[in-house]
C-alpha cells in the first residue's frame, strides 16, 4: 500500500503568512496533482498546531528575537515567529488544498515544552503522533513525503519515517516541497539521501 504524507501545508508557511517559507504556495498546485492522481490508497496531512506562548516563539523568551537561537527542553532551539497557533487564520491548511480527498490531518506541536518538526514525534523523541501506528496498521510499505519546510518538518518527518518503520520504502519529492534557505534544502537533501531516502519529482511519483 502505498501513502502520500503532506507536511504542514499551512497559512502560516505560505506567503502572508507568520513564517512565510520562499514560494511556498507553489506547491499547493503540485500537491493537488499528487492527491488527486489515483496513485495512493492514502493520504495524511500534518499540521502545525501550537498554544499560544509556545516555547519555540521568540516572543516566550524576553530579549530573544526570531530566528535566534536559544533553548527549549534543554537542546538549542531556533527561535520563530508566533505561528500557527491553534484556531488562528495561520494554523488552516491552505484553502487551495484539496483536502476532501485527505484521509487523516494530524496535529503536532501541541506542547507548549517542545517543539515538533517530525509528523511522527516530538523534538525530544519522547511523545509519540501515533503516525507510524497508523501507517503500519493500515499495512502501508510505501512512503511519499512533501511540504514545508524541506529543512525542518519534511526532512525530520522523511527521516523518522525510516528509523520508526522497519522496512518502509520513503521518497522525497523534491518540486513539491519547498525550504527555508537553499543551503538548509541541499543539506537536508544530502542528509535525507544518505539514510537511503529516494529523492524524486512529482513526475516520478506520477509515473510510477
Amino acid at each position: 500500500m502505498k501513502a502520500l504524507l503532506l507536511v504542514d501545508i499551512q497559512n502560516g508557511f505560505c506567503p502572508g503568512g507568520n513564517l512565510p517559507v520562499p514560494n511556498g504556495d507553489e506547491i499547493v498546485p503540485i500537491a493537488n496533482r499528487l492527491i488527486e492522481s489515483g496513485k495512493y490508497d492514502l493520504i495524511v496531512a500534518s499540521q502545525d498546531w501550537h498554544p499560544p506562548k509556545h516555547g519555540s516563539f521568540a516572543s516566550s523568551h524576553a530579549g530573544k528575537q526570531p530566528f535566534e537561537l536559544g533553548t527549549l527542553s534543554g537542546k538549542p532551539q531556533m527561535m520563530w515567529p508566533d505561528h500557527c497557533v491553534q484556531g488562528t487564520a495561520d494554523a488552516e491548511l491552505h484553502p487551495d488544498l484539496k483536502m476532501g480527498k485527505i484521509d487523516l490531518i494530524l496535529q503536532k506541536g501541541e506542547n507548549p515544552n517542545v517543539d515538533s518538526y517530525s509528523a511522527f514525534r516530538d523534538n525530544d523523541q519522547d511523545a509519540l503522533t501515533g503516525l507510524a501506528d497508523f501507517l503500519e496498521g493500515q499495512g502501508v510499505t510505501d512512503l511519499d513525503v512533501c511540504g514545508l519546510a524541506t529543512d525542518y518538518c519534511v526532512k525530520f518527518s522523511a527521516l523518522d519515517a525510516t528509523e520508526m518503520m522497519s522496512g518502509m520504502r520513503v521518497r522525497f519529492i523534491e518540486d513539491a516541497s519547498r525550504g527555508i534557505t537553499p543551503e538548509g534544502v541541499m543539506e537536508a537533501i544530502d542528509e535525507m539521501r544518505g539514510r537511503g531516502i529516494d529523492i524524486i519529482t512529482s513526475r516520478q511519483a506520477l509515473d510510477g
